[in-house]
């Protein structure tokens, strides 16, 4: 998933230049046209000149959001064998395709920056990439599925919508699909939830169970206070992010109170209240060392979720093998027939 707020700085950071480099004429001039376009909020294409440092923040903010979709296909990929009847479990089904579909889309997006796939999953199976902290914990009960659809996709909608805006074209495009189908994994999510709510004495007691424990690391998806988020500013600077993400987990919070009363669960957090004053909720203290400790490998699940992608990857070497060797097979063929 998944997300503008997830642009926290990569576990190893860039080689020094041992020349500071100087911009000359013809650079300033390339850097007045990059300007004028951001100030005009037009497209920037992969073909047009763009800082370097606009190119890097792309390339890590696209491939977090990439890895987070294709690491985000585990925890509900875990309940597809277990799914209670056969409308959950194709529902399910299609709902993790479109997730490793996302993935694609979005590594498609980062190469046109110069960035090869495998480059970026290198850096994702080697640890030294980031993706969203909310798929480092674990689906205990099939609630859980639901809850992540009503609550995570929820918040990726909230983060992702603003990207259909970013300032690079392939990655705004990418996201117009994206937000569209994240959009039906919200109502399904809802959907699945509401009907355990009007079933047995258990059930419900399953579904808050689930709300209890997602509630606040959903909270911490948004990324850190405004204030601690150091790629903020020029993020939004540069148009590639939209909307702040303390503003953006108000919104959430406030959007997600009224579909709980709908959904007749309690939100975990003694402090909301509606605030008369501010005409929006106000909401109780997120623990960020939690959320720092789960981002830096730390969490419930994040030594699992990276082993179960690492060897997905390396049992998958045979298929890309083959279809590399059917490519070459067919290239020679068509080159010997236009001989």
């Amino acid at each position: 998933m998944y997300t503008q707020a997830l642009d926290v700085p990569d576990s190893t950071p860039a080689a020094p230049q041992a020349v500071p480099w100087v911009a000359g004429p013809a650079e300033a001039a390339l850097q007045e046209r990059f300007d004028l376009k951001i100030d005009a909020d037009q497209k920037i294409e992969p073909q047009d000149w763009m800082p370097q440092a606009y190119r890097r923040t792309l390339v890590r903010q696209i491939s977090q959001h990439a890895h987070s979709e294709i690491i985000g296909m585990q925890p509900e990929g875990n309940w597809i064998s277990r799914a209670p009847s056969l409308k959950r479990k194709a529902i399910l089904l299609a709902k993790v395709q479109d997730e490793g579909g996302h993935g694609l889309y979005l590594y498609s997006a980062a190469e046109t920056l110069g960035t090869s796939r495998d480059q970026l999953l290198d850096g994702l199976h080697t640890g030294k990439a980031k993706y969203s902290s909310i798929f480092n914990y674990p689906t205990l009960t099939w609630a859980d599925v639901g809850v992540i659809g009503w609550l995570v996709d929820g918040a990726a909608i909230m983060n992702q919508v603003p990207i259909c805006r970013c300032s690079y074209g392939p990655y705004a495009r990418a996201m117009i699909r994206i937000c569209k189908e994240e959009s039906f994994h919200q109502r399904q999510g809802f959907e699945s939830l509401m009907t355990m709510m009007k079933g047995t004495e258990g059930q419900r007691a399953m579904v808050q169970e689930a709300v209890n424990r997602w509630w606040w690391p959903v909270l911490a998806m948004f990324g850190p206070p405004d204030a601690d988020s150091p790629n903020s500013a020029q993020g939004m600077r540069w148009g590639i992010k939209r909307i702040s993400n303390d503003a953006l987990r108000q919104k959430f919070v406030d959007a997600t109170v009224p579909q709980a009363a709908i959904m007749g669960v309690t939100l975990p957090d003694s402090e909301l209240r509606w605030n008369e004053e501010r005409q929006q909720h106000d909401y109780g203290a997120i623990d960020w060392d939690e959320f720092w400790a789960t981002v830096n490998g730390n969490g419930p699940c994040n030594k699992e979720r990276l082993a179960t992608r690492v060897k997905a990857h390396t049992d998958g070497q045979w298929v890309r093998d083959a279809a590399l060797t059917y490519a070459a097979k067919q290239k020679a063929r068509a080159l010997k027939e236009a001989a």
